[in-house]
């Protein structure tokens, strides 16, 4: 069963935006703001593996650089997922200042610690799924 809830954080002239979906034991978070949302990156985290991140090429070879977002949102929730978390992050504000840079931080904290508020709140509850044992094969 799928379900989805919304959360965002307005600061120093921005609005940043976290959409959860809950995929059985997973959840997929897209995080998106600013004047032109997009996916940069796109960051893996389980309760036992290190964080992975992928960053998309971006303009004149460099690359997207939302993981600042993503990875400080994952490092928060890990220890409160049940299965793995998807995080695709995509924030761009035309001529950003560097207070709205340094805005970045706590906005994603903030939103991270909504995630873990409302995962709280609403345990998730799927059952196991089943698997065959080494000698049997599908009928």
């Amino acid at each position: 069963m799928e379900s989805t809830t919304n959360f965002n954080v307005t600061q120093s002239g921005y609005t940043i935006d976290a959409h959860l979906t809950v995929i059985g034991n997973d959840l997929l978070i897209e995080v998106t703001g600013g004047d032109h949302p997009h996916i940069g990156t796109v960051t893996m985290v389980t309760d036992e593996d290190n964080i992975q991140t992928i960053r998309y090429p971006s303009h004149d070879g460099r690359y997207h650089k939302d993981d600042f977002i993503s990875t400080r949102i994952a490092k928060k929730i890990s220890g409160h997922i049940a299965g793995t978390a998807t995080i695709t992050a995509g924030v761009h504000v035309n001529q950003i200042s560097k207070q709205q840079i340094a805005a970045a931080a706590p906005m994603s904290d903030s939103l991270a610690d909504q995630i873990i508020d409302w995962l709280a709140q609403h345990p998730i509850s799927v059952s196991a799924p089943e698997y065959y044992k080494n000698n049997q094969q599908p009928r």
